[in-house]
């Protein structure tokens, strides 16, 4: 068995940022109520033409850059994400094509909020095996075209964006290491966040434009039941099965789902926002593009550092949950 970890990271956000009093205008809200009840006080949307797939290459070029590795050194592309450019292909075959990353296979993967933990845990199987040396692993959305915009008890939390990394062998001499990943579902709660149609299920038609269910939907107090019993439960699981104490952990980076449900975690947990990376105030929920995101900036502004222990905590519709623990 080899060991893998996180040779490089990259990010990449839409140059549009819609601010909560910019949605004042446009559904029955304010920014006072969007931010006491979120913590998010803006986001990014992208522009018209501009695809996930564009999101998700831009942020794959500043990973790659960051991990000095060549497109054509790639043995995988993974694309974490609900939000593709088609129902088919997948995403990961225009980021592929866009990268010129020739000699890797392609391919998506859909766990929604957690899906950039899930395709972590998939990544480092693929390198701790020994079946591939390099894989690109991306988290990315534009959630705002499943967006309805007409109800403000969804519209103000999500933002598009994209996160990406590349999850390499370690070389001689390399102590980073991908530690432990947990991974779990639940599909009797599936219906908790959806887009009902659009799928087998619901063909598109009519009648499922004429009542909107091509769009989001949530469940919101029974999802903030679900988001702050899973944080807790995956932080305590994280430091039992590794035998830690959480004065061990040097950064928890969580999915930016809401400060909400964060801020109800870290009580029960008795755990000061200090040792969380958040962003959620500038870009709120970018789903599988949220994890990747933070990660990336905590790289860049220096929170990370040789020997940290990092865990990455997500979960989201399906309903999905999952943690890695990462030695930096």
């Amino acid at each position: 068995m080899y060991s893998a970890y996180f040779a490089g990271t990259g990010a990449a956000l839409p140059e549009r940022v819609l601010t909560n009093s910019d949605l004042e205008k446009m559904v029955d809200t304010s920014d006072e109520w969007i931010l006491q009840r979120t913590g998010i006080r803006q986001r990014r949307i992208a522009a018209e033409g501009q695809n996930t797939s564009d999101l998700a290459a831009g942020a794959a070029r500043r990973a790659l850059e960051s991990a000095k590795v060549a497109p054509g050194e790639i043995d995988a592309v993974i694309v974490a994400t609900v939000t593709g450019d088609t129902v088919c292909p997948a995403v990961s075959v225009y980021v592929q094509a866009a990268l010129g990353a020739r000699n890797s296979c392609a391919f998506d993967l859909s766990a929604a909020c957690t899906g950039f933990v899930y395709g972590t845990a998939v990544a480092a199987s693929f390198v701790q095996s020994g079946f591939y040396q390099n894989v690109l692993l991306i988290g990315a959305e534009t959630l705002s075209r499943f967006v309805d915009f007409t109800d403000r008890s969804s519209c103000i939390l999500f933002g598009d964006g994209a996160g990406a990394a590349v999850i390499s062998r370690v070389g001689e001499g390399g102590s980073s290491r991908i530690i432990d990943s947990l991974l779990r579902a639940d599909g009797t709660a599936a219906d908790l966040i959806s887009i009902p149609a659009g799928g087998s299920r619901l063909p598109a038609s009519h009648q499922t434009v004429e009542q909107r269910q091509h769009f989001l939907q949530l469940q919101g107090k029974e999802v903030f039941k679900f988001a702050t019993k899973a944080m807790v439960d995956l932080i305590e699981t994280a430091l039992i099965r590794n035998r830690l104490s959480m004065a061990d952990l040097q950064l928890i980076i969580p999915h930016q789902v809401n400060y909400r449900i964060i801020e109800a975690a870290l009580k029960k947990l008795e755990l000061p926002e200090e040792r969380l990376y958040l962003n959620l105030d500038r870009y709120g929920n970018t789903s599988a593009a949220s994890v990747p995101i933070a990660l990336s900036e905590a790289c860049q502004e220096g929170r990370l550092k040789r020997g940290d222990l990092v865990l990455l905590v997500a979960f989201g519709a399906g309903m999905t949950w999952g943690y890695n623990l990462v030695r930096w």
